[in-house]
């Protein structure tokens, strides 16, 4: 059975935001191998749109950038909304109810299934579906914002806190 974990990059005042900061080269090393290892990744919306722009390799990427979305166009994509009619290459649309959905995903699947997108996030804590948080946390205050949690999560427990580049990872788990 898979693993759900969710995880973002966030600023000390606990903003995410994929343009105000970007992981450093180390950093983003670790999720070049992070995407390689998972089973797949479920995106709500807006979060694939962002992530769309991994699917057409562009001339001035680094060689860095180039194999990281090789990586992530290579893994399963599941996406739930509710107004995208189509997704595009390997990625699967999700259709019905969202916990029945996802709990069938991670009984057909071994490893970790990601989970990128505090909206989606927050409909799968809901529904008590998030095994594990993961925050990789960056030396940088944002100000207002779009926060991690978007949703009120379970009380949790800290597992692990690991600092990879400029960031700490603080892994949790619900207690």
């Amino acid at each position: 059975m898979a693993k759900l974990i969710y995880g973002l990059n966030q600023s000390l005042d606990g903003v995410i935001d994929h343009q105000l900061f970007n992981p450093d080269p180390v950093l983003f090393r670790h999720f070049i191998e992070q995407v390689r290892g998972v089973a797949g990744s479920i995106y709500g919306r807006r979060m694939y749109e962002v992530m769309r722009y991994w699917d057409d390799e562009q001339p001035e990427w680094s060689p860095d950038e180039r194999e990281y979305g090789k990586v992530w166009r290579s893994q399963p994509k599941w996406v739930a909304s509710r107004t995208l009619k189509s997704v595009g290459p390997n990625a699967t649309l999700i259709e019905g109810d969202l916990g029945t959905a996802v709990r069938d995903l991670k009984a057909r699947h071994d490893g970790v299934i990601e989970v990128a997108g505090p909206e989606i996030a927050g409909a799968l804590t809901q529904l008590g579906l998030v095994d594990e948080y993961q925050i990789y946390l960056h030396p940088i205050v944002v100000g207002p914002g779009k926060p991690f949690f978007a949703v009120r999560p379970p009380p949790l427990r800290l597992i692990t806190a690991d600092r990879i580049g400029d960031a700490i990872r603080l892994n949790y788990v619900p207690a």
